[in-house]
């Protein structure tokens, strides 16, 4: 089990500027969804990960349980700061997954 101390959270700019994860959350169109899923992010800062897994290579799948089966892809960097990645649904996991860990490798060569 994690510790619960809070974490910043950051969005994942890639070197073109797009944040994969803004894109992703502002293209939902049901606002009750976006609602939860800030929600869930509100919790994550606190320190409260809930329903989140290992999904490899240093990248984290935070569950979602409503509607399609939301996925929040992100990594930790120094166990304060939360960076996220990407999201998605179950319908698209496989292919979410890799592109999170592409993130995920892009932004720590960025930063070594």
């Amino acid at each position: 089990m994690r510790n619960t101390h809070p974490r910043e959270i950051e969005t994942y700019r890639r070197q073109n500027g797009r944040e994969p994860f803004t894109e992703w959350f502002n293209a939902i169109q049901d606002t009750r969804a976006q609602t939860r899923i800030r929600g869930r992010l509100d919790r994550l800062e606190k320190g409260n990960f809930g329903d989140c897994a290992s999904v490899g290579g240093g990248v984290f799948e935070l569950r979602l349980h409503f509607g399609p089966g939301y996925r929040v892809y992100f990594g930790e960097m120094d166990r304060t700061i939360v960076l996220l990645l990407c999201g998605g649904d179950k319908s698209t996991q496989t292919r979410d997954i890799q592109r999170a860990k592409t993130y995920w490798l892009e932004h720590k060569e960025k930063h070594e």
